[in-house]
């Protein structure tokens, strides 16, 4: 366990969750805007509240995230 105690580790895992969205608004520019790439990630974030264990949140939020976009249509922009 990392030394900071349960504010640190959160603040760690809001700051990673920051760099997520930006990552995929700048993935997914071309195709969704910045609100529908915030309400991805916090949909796949929110998937991930009641875990335990949230070393690997982030990760798994973005390739959630990036699952919700890929297969949200265009149409729906």
């Amino acid at each position: 366990m990392q030394a900071g105690g349960p504010a640190a580790d959160k603040a760690r895992e809001e700051d990673a969750i920051r760099g997520v969205v930006e990552r995929l608004k700048n993935a997914f520019s071309a195709t969704h805007g910045p609100t529908e790439v915030e309400a991805a990630v916090a949909k796949a974030h929110a998937s991930f509240t009641d875990r335990p264990v949230r070393e690997f949140v982030p990760v798994l939020v973005e390739r959630k995230a990036r699952s919700i976009l890929n297969n949200h249509s265009v149409d729906h922009r």
